[in-house]
């Protein structure tokens, strides 16, 4: 009797934790680019919907460093040395954190790795920052994405949720 009660319990957390990773609200998501001669970067992120909430300057207030996304920081790996926005990104692991504002974002690429996201405590690990583009898009995204947009050698970076893009160029060094 205890011996199926037990499996019987095994069971039902093995299905609770299972639908549980399977309804995530804000689920896992990837974007990828290819700079060619072999040279990638790859972004693991996690993407939150909008859910008729006003985003930034409310949700994502304006000033504050934020995770960019939701869930575990975002991760941004890239397999050889490029140059984001003017600024050396060697090979390597890195998480990006960002400080949105209304007219400007700021890019942040930091060293440490495998961090939930929040609260930033990792300024002594800040590898750069560097200043994004922002501009208005034609009509609003529910859900965050983060894209890359594939230019000769060049890619640019891409974050759109709500009605903000911020973008940022990156290229092999």
């Amino acid at each position: 009797m205890k011996r199926n009660v037990a499996f019987f319990t095994g069971l039902l957390l093995t299905f609770t934790l299972a639908a549980a990773c399977q309804s995530r609200p804000s689920p896992a998501a990837s974007a990828n680019c290819d700079l060619g001669a072999g040279k990638t970067i790859k972004t693991n992120y996690s993407s939150p919907r909008m859910k008729g909430r006003k985003i930034y300057g409310d949700l994502v207030p304006f000033g504050e460093v934020w995770r960019t996304g939701a869930n575990e920081a975002t991760t941004f790996v890239t397999s050889a040395d490029v140059n984001v926005g003017g600024k050396t990104v060697p090979a390597g692991n890195y998480t990006i954190f960002t400080i949105p504002a209304a007219d400007k974002w700021t890019l942040i690429v930091n060293k440490k790795t495998g961090e939930w996201g929040i609260p930033y405590k990792y300024e002594s690990d800040e590898l750069t920052r560097v200043d994004m583009k922002v501009s208005k898009l034609p009509s609003p995204v529910e859900d965050f994405k983060i894209s890359y947009s594939k230019s000769g050698a060049s890619c640019t970076l891409q974050i759109d949720w709500e009605t903000t893009r911020a973008s940022v160029d990156i290229s092999a060094k």
